[in-house]
Parts: C-alpha cells; sequence; structure tokens
C-alpha cells in the first residue's frame, strides 16, 4: 500500500510576491499551485493509494473565494482518480469562533468522493485499492475549546499549555489503544513535536503553544506517523516512522536552504503492528527559490557603486526566477552613491527583488583627547582644522578660517 503524506500548503500567501496583471493574483499563488499540481501528477501517475494531507491549507482562516477554488480542482483530481485523501484541519485552518465553519469543512458538506475531514479527534477506517488502513486524525487542539470548561476556568497560561499537553498525549493514546491491530494504522497529526527543528513557523505561531513529547506520540500501536505544523521536512523517530513532511513551498528566507516535497510510504499488511512501514522517501518539488547575496564595500574602494554591480554581474544565471534578497553593507561615505535602481537592472530576470542597506557609521575619535566640555568653540575649531586632511587645507587657509571663526564667536559671545 502506497501512501502519500504533505501539509502546510498555506494558500494565500503573498511575502514576496507580485501581481499579475492580467489576473490580479499574486505570483505566490501560482508558486504554490505549481508544487501541489506536482503532487497531484505523482500521486496519479505512480498509483498512490492514499493521500494524507496534515493540516493548514490556507494562510488565512478565511481563505479567498479563488484559493478555495484552486484548492477544489486538485482536490476533485484526486477525488475522480479514486484516490482517497484525508484532510486533518490546522490552526490556520480554523475559525475564530467555535460556531463558524472551517475553511475545509466545505468537502464535508457536499460529501465529495473519497475525500476525508477531520476536524475533530478520531479513527477513520478508509478503503483503498490496496486494502484497509486505518488513520487516526488528531487536528489542532483549539485553546478555547479547552477554556470552555469549568474546571480550565482561571488557569494561568502556563497552566492552560500544561493542560492542553496533557490532553494532546491522552488523547493520542486513546486513539492508538483504539485501533484494530490486524489493520494497518496512520496517526495524522497537526501539532508540535518537543524535538523537531522548527522553520519560519517560529514566526508564524501567535503565542504559547502545547509541545507534545515524541515519544507519546510514535507509539507502537502507529505504523507511521505523519505530522503537519513544522515547516522543516524531517524524520523524528524511525520506528514507527515519525516524520514532518514541511511546507510544501517556501514560505520565507527562513526556508531558503530547506527542500520541499513531500514523504511517500509503503505499507506492508502482512507485517505486525508497528512494523508494517516497509519504506520512507522523500520526494522534492521544485519549489521556488529563495537567494541571499551579501555585498560588502571596503572603504578603500575608488568605485563602491561598481564594485557592487560587478559582482551581482557574475553570479547574474542564478537569478533568473529566484526571489532575491540583497544585503548590501557599506561605510558612510559612500552613502547616496549606489543607486537601487541600477541593481535592479542587473535582477531584472529574479522574480522578486529586495534591498537592505547597513550603513557602518565611523567612529568618532575625541579630538586631542579632550571632552566636549573640556573645549572653548575655538579651540574645537582648532582642533577639528587640524584633523583635516593637510591636501585639502593648506597652513595659509587653515590661519584665515581661524582668524573668521574666532570673530564669529566673539560676535556671537557680544550679542548674549
Amino acid at each position: 500500500m502506497k501512501v502519500l503524506h504533505f501539509a502546510d500548503l498555506h494558500l494565500g500567501i503573498e511575502s514576496y510576491g507580485t501581481v499579475d496583471p492580467d489576473t490580479g493574483l499574486s505570483s505566490r499563488l501560482a508558486d504554490v499551485l505549481r508544487v501541489l499540481d506536482q503532487l497531484v501528477d505523482y500521486a496519479v501517475d505512480c498509483g498512490v493509494d492514499l493521500v494524507v494531507f496534515c493540516g493548514d491549507a490556507y494562510k488565512s482562516r478565511d481563505p479567498s473565494q479563488t484559493q478555495q477554488r484552486e484548492l477544489a480542482k486538485r482536490v476533485r483530481r484526486l477525488s475522480e482518480a479514486g484516490i482517497p485523501m484525508l484532510m486533518v484541519v490546522g490552526n490556520h485552518d480554523l475559525p475564530n469562533a467555535p460556531g463558524r465553519a472551517n475553511a475545509l469543512e466545505i468537502f464535508h458538506t457536499l460529501s465529495v468522493s473519497n475525500i476525508y475531514m477531520a476536524s475533530k479527534p478520531a479513527i477513520h477506517r478508509i478503503q483503498t485499492r490496496s486494502g484497509l488502513v486505518q488513520v487516526a486524525a488528531l487536528p489542532w487542539l483549539r485553546r478555547a475549546g479547552l477554556l470552555s470548561k469549568e474546571d480550565n476556568r482561571g488557569l494561568t497560561m502556563d497552566q492552560i499549555v500544561q493542560r492542553m499537553q496533557e490532553t494532546l498525549t491522552g488523547t493520542v493514546s486513546f486513539l492508538a489503544h483504539s485501533l484494530d491491530p490486524a489493520v494497518p494504522a496512520i496517526l495524522a497529526a497537526h501539532a508540535s513535536v518537543a524535538t523537531a527543528k522548527l522553520g519560519s513557523e517560529r514566526t508564524m505561531a501567535i503565542g504559547k503553544e502545547p509541545v507534545v513529547l515524541a515519544s507519546n506520540m510514535a507509539l507502537p500501536q502507529f505504523d507511521y506517523v505523519a505530522l503537519g505544523h513544522v515547516h522543516k521536512a524531517q524524520v523524528l523517530s524511525e520506528r514507527p516512522p515519525m516524520a514532518y513532511s514541511g511546507s510544501l513551498e517556501r514560505v520565507d528566507f527562513g526556508e531558503e536552504q530547506d527542500e520541499k516535497g513531500f514523504y511517500v510510504l509503503e505499507l506492508s499488511p502482512e507485517s505486525q503492528p508497528g512494523t508494517r512501514c516497509t519504506s520512507l522517501d522523500f520526494h522534492t518539488v521544485a519549489a521556488r527559490r529563495f537567494l541571499t547575496i551579501q555585498a560588502k564595500i571596503d572603504a578603500t574602494s575608488p568605485d563602491p557603486a561598481a564594485s557592487v554591480l560587478e559582482a551581482l554581474e557574475k553570479r547574474e544565471a542564478e537569478f533568473k526566477d529566484a526571489i532575491v534578497r540583497i544585503e548590501v553593507s557599506y561605510p558612510e561615505q559612500f552613502e547616496g552613491q549606489l543607486r537601487e535602481a541600477d541593481i535592479r537592472r542587473v535582477l531584472k530576470d529574479a522574480q522578486s527583488v529586495s534591498i537592505t542597506r547597513n550603513v557602518e557609521k565611523q567612529s568618532r575619535v575625541r579630538l586631542g583627547g579632550e571632552t566636549s566640555e573640556e573645549l572653548s568653540p575655538l579651540r574645537a575649531l582648532e582642533l577639528y582644522l587640524d584633523s583635516l586632511d593637510p591636501k585639502k587645507l593648506s597652513p595659509e587657509r587653515k590661519k584665515v578660517l581661524l582668524e573668521y571663526g574666532e570673530r564669529l564667536i566673539h560676535q556671537r559671545e557680544a550679542e548674549k
């Protein structure tokens, strides 16, 4: 039995995108849909028996009609191909009030064939072309639901998080012990596991969230643990295998070096519980490239603008269709000499360009070892003129400036 596991689509991300003048849509929407199409093509062409999606279909809890339409097109392809798909509700899919519908509920409401929606913990028995499989679904635990219970009111934030962690651990244990040991079993969860290496979702999280121990998730009753929520693809446990598939498309520069894709696993129904996963492979997709280039201009550079442009031109082939971030550092005497328009001209083939400048302030040396409080105005002027380049200020010129300065100082003191 071949199972495909992916998560964290975040349809609706628009950071670093450009607007298509014909459709008015962000190029980042097209990026996400392109990699999702690669996944669906693989599932249809390679005979996948089940697709498990572990949450966060959209960036916002209120996706636009266009975003919903485009996701529905891909879900329909899987449905019509006879490939069952379980969709777990993630934190970005949840409405802001318990009584409202979540962003994925429409598929359940319309009874789309072969599509299973998990908005609460439950075991789904799904018939595939290669046999029966059990999927224990653990959607994102809503804090508001916990606080609505009488015995949880008045708790501190730390106590609330602790109670949520206990609830998640207890729920996973209950689901595991409710499984039929004769049928292959998968845990599909949208949650934070303690040993996971975090990516950009660290900055996306609002407030504290519960974190579950890996040992409380990778229970022997499960043949595979499919996770969503963390954007970095990684395997956390070998037996049973437990993995985050990561986000399908890069969200920001925090994911610049991360490979993007989905996991495909093989389950052997004849084996014993916890040992049925015979292979686990990560399949990459052609996600949009993010590229950071750091340029530092030396204080001795004869032509700072030309040196930066020359360095960029040498890497011009790398910019094509990439989202590029240029970080330029230079001494403050070069302020205004580097034109942004020239940089963008070199990067014309990039998908998107952002430029940040780091101006290195020159340290101010105390004149003559004297503090400003100890200097008279005339003495300060004299020391300043002494600090200037002798080639640009002759002794005769210095003498004239001091004379004029003395007159102005005396005139100013007389007016007080």
